[in-house]
């Protein structure tokens, strides 16, 4: 009894259907699925032209139209494709999920179809409070029309019309606006929608009698000369962008069934700003934003084309990320890149003309192809001590490029380099380290070095020894006065003259510096772990200027506390020149020695004040 009772318990249960909250659903459509309710009609527009195409399949001459009207808080769209019987209504419209773009029967056709997934016309609902469709097969022209009608509540009925309800074969959508919503069923928002996602469909499309449909499009049409494809190609992308180009890319991919152009943006923009390009979809608008549609570096540019090779996500409204994509992205950013290398080649002054708006654009895309750096190579600019160059003239010009990696680098040592005769380019930039560093690579036998104190130093001249050690006393209080702040002070000779003093380290003494102070912050544990990683990095030195009238009044003074606070100065106001970001103990050093001079200054003048009140007093 017990064993039987244990096996009746372990027996499988029925499965069970899971159960639609078709409320929930519309709502899960409209506010996570889909981005805005305009996408509705684009839903209708899709399923109209895929059942043209279906018949056209079956039918090559079948009529290809669709007709939209709107007026009075209802629409209308009316398509002559292939229709539906009633067991197509009950299986299609009524099975969420299940789309006749993937049934068996159209498998060799269905890649021409706009939409894949089965949830199309419940868009409809983020807008209407009702959906009704009258529809007529193709196939079986001696059924008579169906009509399915359904709510918003998840409620639908289902019935057969005479044949004078739809004559001919073919698909009718009737929409009533649910509350709130009338103004997208306006036939002023219908036109706007439907020429903005359908304006390059290969049907007669059109709303009344407006046509929507604007073919063929602007980059295949004829015209009588370059200069009015030119002209016509400017107009559309301002039309579209809002801008005036600088120049249009045609963008002919005939393996991925890709047509269309790329717009160059007529200024500056920034490498983390991505691109909005419009991407249609056999024809259909499939979105506005299709960032992941160029490499990376070609944010210079802003593309429309239509393609039928790509996929896109269940909402319609991004490409699926996929090989396709990847090959697609990378076969675009070819014709980029040949577009670049031809105005290279022939045209020179557009080329400068596009470099001095773009030039980041093009260093990011040679960062990793050497045959576009070496192209480029005469064109690119860069800044130097010599000017505004580009890196091969500057190469000539110097047996070793020197640069920095920073900016803050090469404004302390810009100056003084340019008066030793010594180059430097400023790597600081974006890519532009990168760059120099690359040079070797596509011009054998330049040397490329980067740019630190020990070789600045090295190229100024030193001071005579004689003189060095009259000055010795001055040079050991200074180096005391500056030792809190780990920076040593050398003695050297260099132009220009105007120029007291020099502040010069490189990233390992500024990773020393750091690390000191946060050691001096630390608790003891970390202070301690810390301290263990001090090594033997070289300290940041102000390089005083032995040819500087001040350095030289400086140096003749004896007083350690006014040496000291002249020294403190000198060192602030090289940091100054040198535009570096202060450090705490920075900003507390230059407020000592300005209030120091300033106490110096004013007691000197009571000193030299008191023994004259005194007489007068006297004389009194």
């Amino acid at each position: 009894m017990d064993s039987q009772t244990s096996q009746s318990s372990q027996a499988p249960q029925p499965p069970h259907t899971f159960q639609v909250d078709l409320r929930g659903l519309v709502d899960l459509l409209s506010h996570h699925l889909y981005s805005s309710p305009r996408v509705y009609l684009r839903e209708l527009l899709q399923n109209a032209v895929d059942a043209v195409t279906a018949r056209r399949a079956e039918e090559p001459d079948a009529p290809a139209r669709v007709r939209l009207f709107a007026a009075d808080g209802r629409l209308r769209v009316e398509d002559s494709g292939i229709g539906l019987t009633e067991a197509d209504v009950h299986s299609l419209l009524a099975t969420i999920g299940r789309s006749s773009k993937r049934a068996e029967g159209l498998h060799d056709v269905r890649s021409d179809f706009l939409g894949q997934f089965g949830i199309g016309l419940l868009a409809c609902f983020v807008v209407a409070e009702r959906i009704r469709v009258v529809s007529r097969s193709a196939r079986t022209p001696d059924a008579p029309p169906v009509e399915w009608t359904a709510r918003d509540d998840g409620s639908y009925t289902v019935r057969t019309l005479p044949h004078e309800e739809r004559p001919e074969p073919g698909t009718t959508v009737h929409l009533v606006a649910r509350a709130g919503a009338a103004e997208w069923l306006a036939e002023s928002r219908v036109l706007a929608l439907a020429r903005d996602f359908g304006s390059l469909l290969p049907y007669d499309v059109r709303v009344g009698d407006e046509a929507v449909t604007d073919l063929p499009a602007v980059w295949d049409r004829p015209y009588p000369s370059p200069a009015d494809r030119r002209v016509a190609l400017a107009r559309h992308c301002r039309e579209l962008f809002g801008f005036g180009p600088l120049d249009a890319i045609e963008l002919d991919v005939p393996v991925a069934g890709i047509r269309g152009v790329a717009y160059v943006l007529p200024s500056a923009v920034s490498p983390a700003q991505r691109g909005g390009h419009r991407v249609h979809l056999k024809g259909m608008l499939l979105t506005e934003r299709g960032e992941q549609l160029l490499p990376d570096w070609a944010f210079f540019v802003r593309c429309v084309l239509d393609t039928d090779s790509l996929r896109p996500t269940a909402s319609r409204e991004a490409l699926y990320e996929d090989e396709t994509l990847a090959a697609v992205r990378e076969a675009l950013g070819g014709r980029i890149r040949s577009w670049l290398t031809g105005l290279a080649a022939g045209d020179p002054e557009r080329l400068a003309g596009f470099l001095a708006v773009h030039h980041l654009g093009v260093k990011s895309l040679a960062r990793h192809d050497r045959e576009m750096l070496r192209t480029m190579l005469p064109w690119l600019p860069f800044e130097t001590t010599d000017g505004r160059l580009s890196l091969e003239e500057f190469a000539r010009r110097h047996p070793v490029v020197h640069f920095t990696r920073t900016v803050e680098e090469y404004r302390q040592v810009a100056p003084i380099a340019s008066a030793q005769g010594v180059g430097v380019v400023n790597g600081g930039y974006t890519y532009d380290g990168e760059l120099v560093e690359a040079l070797p690579s596509v011009r054998p036998g330049t040397v490329v070095a980067e740019l630190d104190a020990d070789t600045v130093t090295a190229h100024l001249d030193g001071v005579d020894a004689a003189e060095e050690l009259a000055l010795a006393g001055f040079l050991a209080a200074a180096r005391a006065r500056l030792e809190p702040l780990a920076c040593d002070v050398v003695l050297r000779a260099f132009h220009p003259l105007s120029v007291p003093a020099l502040h010069l380290d490189d990233r390992a003494a500024r990773h020393e510096q750091a690390r000191a102070q946060a050691e001096e912050e630390a608790d003891d544990l970390w202070a301690g772990i810390l301290g263990s990683l001090r090594g033997s990095a070289p300290r940041a030195r102000l390089v005083l200027n032995h040819l500087n009238p001040l350095v030289r009044r400086i140096g003749s003074l004896h007083d350690p506390e006014l040496i000291g606070t002249a020294t403190e100065s000198l060192y602030g106001q090289a940091l100054l020149m040198a535009q570096r970001p202060l450090r705490p103990a920075d900003s507390a050093l230059l407020n000592r020695a300005f209030i120091g001079l300033l106490e110096w200054a004013t007691h000197g003048e009571s000193a030299q004040r008191e023994p004259t009140e005194g007489r007068a007093a006297d004389d009194e």
